[in-house]
């Protein structure tokens, strides 16, 4: 089983609002997370984001990797 931690959009239509969730990497965008460990609200402030950073070692310790635009949102910190 592969795990990635992805964005999964949440909120009404035409909203910017993501969850940061850990899922299989097969999984649809949008379908079961295994955990959900933050969101992300992208902005002109170059977004506003929470995530619990314990858990997001935890699943990277466990073979779970961010993707791209994971990545990216946290180098912006």
């Amino acid at each position: 089983m592969s795990l990635v931690i992805r964005l999964s959009k949440v909120g009404r239509k035409g909203e910017r609002r993501f969850r940061i969730v850990v899922s299989e990497k097969r999984a649809r965008r949008d379908g079961r997370a295994i955990e959900s460990l933050g969101w992300w609200e992208k902005g002109t402030q170059k977004g506003v984001k929470e995530i619990d950073s314990e858990r997001f070692n935890y699943w990277v310790s466990k073979g779970a990797r961010p993707s791209p635009t994971v990545a990216k949102i946290l180098e912006s910190k």
